[in-house]
């Protein structure tokens, strides 16, 4: 495959992130931003070491019924978490720089 061939690819699975991140949170609400104010970084990691784990038990036991979520999704979930958790660090920098500028 080309670089150009997975440049593409790489832009059409960020895509499918968006899409999903959209449906999950049509469906969720805002719950991780809410934890995530509530409980802080260590949610994120929470939710993030959860997906870990369900990728480890799917790797492993290939033969297992994968129910709603295959390692497919799981990696998807993964890494939406990482995004919003990045995305939520972002938002606390800016918060810090805003009030560094008011004081």
């Amino acid at each position: 495959m080309s670089n150009e061939e997975q440049v593409r690819q790489h832009k059409e699975v960020c895509e499918l992130l968006n899409s999903t991140y959209e449906q999950k949170n049509r469906a969720y609400g805002n719950s991780f931003v809410d934890t995530y104010k509530d409980l802080g970084i260590i949610s994120a990691v929470t939710r993030i070491s959860d997906k870990f784990n369900r990728l480890k038990t799917l790797a492993r036991n290939k033969d297992i019924n994968q129910g709603d979520e295959s390692i497919a999704d799981t990696l998807l979930d993964m890494a939406n978490y990482c995004i919003m958790t990045y995305m939520e660090l972002q938002n606390e920098n800016k918060c810090v720089k805003e009030n560094k500028d008011n004081e």
